[in-house]
């Protein structure tokens, strides 16, 4: 995403340092995590995703995996530690990053040792964000988690993770009377680049009509609104408007379909 940000070619194959990964995500650097890291590898390239997407009275199915292949460079001897991994990303994943649809994890985000509570923080990044707070229904989270444990024992995990407040990112407030649950932005995620001021530019009325044929029935002027909105929270300063745009506009309507 940096890569992106700053205008340069990105790849569909990453080469990852394995014991930075390792540093990264909380583990620790014995012989033991460079075979967990092989194993976690191996499980990821064999893990599908199934989902489905709704447009007017039409049901998209999607399956799709989130890596290709992994390559490993072992170093040869007693201990045998990876040296680095190359990863091929999926077209899914990577047409995700070549959107811009891709959000920041916090460091902290890999000290969180329960799943729900890394998946409650993954909903809080996505539905509030850098905006100051969100605030959901439990019974809502509970759905969009995904969770498997009963509405019960789900409310007492928010409950409990309330109360303790570590979530990264995010503080968390749950409220018995109503059962909902507040987000409020500590503001502790730093910026992906330097602040930068919201493209003032302008685009040629053909790229606007073209744009229409991209996302048929939306208001191309609010798309263009709701487009450099984008590009101002992502600090981006397109090379190529024109094309950026016709983008946004393609991965707009590949999500709601027709208005």
């Amino acid at each position: 995403m940096a890569k992106l940000n700053r205008g340069e070619k990105v790849s569909q194959t990453v080469r990852i340092n394995s014991r930075e990964l390792l540093i990264f995500t909380n583990r620790g650097t014995s012989g033991r995590e460079y075979l967990s890291l092989q194993e976690g590898l191996d499980r990821l390239a064999g893990t599908r995703i199934r989902t489905d997407i709704r447009t007017g009275d039409e049901v998209q199915y999607e399956n799709f995996g989130l890596i290709e292949n992994a390559g490993m460079r072992r170093k040869e001897g007693v201990d045998g530690r990876l040296i680095y991994c190359d990863i091929k990303l999926s077209d899914w994943v990577f047409n995700a990053i070549r959107h811009n649809e891709v959000l920041t994890l916090s460091r902290d985000y890999f000290r969180l040792r329960k799943p729900i509570e890394r998946r409650i923080y993954e909903l809080a990044r996505k539905h509030c964000g850098s905006q100051g707070e969100l605030e959901i229904r439990v019974d809502t989270l509970h759905h969009k988690s995904g969770s498997k444990s009963d509405l019960k024992e789900f409310r007492r995990a928010v409950r409990e993770l309330a109360q303790g407040n570590h979530l990264p990112d995010y503080e968390v407030h749950f409220d018995d009377v109503t059962d909902r649950v507040r987000f409020v932005n500590r503001r502790t995620m730093p910026s992906a680049l330097p602040s930068a001021e919201p493209w003032q530019g302008r685009l040629d009325p053909d790229v606007l009509h073209e744009a229409r044929g991209h996302a048929p029935g939306w208001d191309i002027h609010h798309l263009e609104r709701e487009w450099r909105s984008w590009l101002g929270e992502k600090n981006i300063t397109p090379r190529h408007p024109a094309r950026n745009f016709i983008k946004f506009c393609d991965s707009w309507f590949a999500k709601r379909g027709r208005p």
